[in-house]
């Protein structure tokens, strides 16, 4: 089997965590998708995990350099760059999903933070669906679906913020 010296093996699931098995990789593809934080110092200020500089550079590069994201440079500002998920990134939400349902259910996951989670998590494929078709257009330049995810889930979460006694 081609490159299989570069990996311990050929299990997809090893696999699928050398890419992503680390403390911030995920968590950086969270805040892009989830978040929307295209560039470099949205990603480090608005992290609620605090990741460091240079562990974001590192983490940046390396999700570049495997496909998940794409960057390009910033017309507008010389020495900013714009990152995009890849198709590969975007089919990792129902995982996102799965894993901020476990999450919730197994950890202990503040209220604010855990409702879309469970809006994702209650809507099931489609709604997944739909949010991955969203963000093909963010991202790839895919048209525009009728239905916006992220503003339900952005709605969302601000209400719970607003109202944290009203969740449920």
């Amino acid at each position: 089997m081609a490159g299989m010296n570069e990996h311990r093996s050929g299990c997809p699931i090893n696999l699928t965590l050398e890419v992503l098995g680390d403390r911030w990789s995920l968590i950086v593809i969270r805040d892009v998708m989830f978040g929307n934080r295209r560039h470099f110092r949205e990603l480090m200020t608005l992290s609620d995990e605090g990741i460091a500089s240079n562990v974001l550079a590192a983490r940046l590069q390396r999700l570049v350099a495997v496909g998940l994201l794409s960057k390009r440079d910033n017309p507008a500002h010389k020495q900013k760059v714009t990152y995009s998920l890849t198709e590969a990134a975007i089919e990792l939400v129902p995982l996102l999903i799965h894993m901020g349902a476990w999450g919730r259910r197994h950890m202990p996951a503040s209220p604010e933070l855990s409702i879309r989670a469970q809006l994702l998590e209650a809507g099931g494929p489609p709604m997944w669906e739909a949010f991955m078709a969203e963000l093909r257009s963010f991202h790839l330049g895919a048209p525009a679906p009728e239905r916006s995810v992220f503003a339900e889930l952005r709605t969302a979460f601000a209400a719970a913020v607003a109202h944290p006694d009203a969740i449920a």
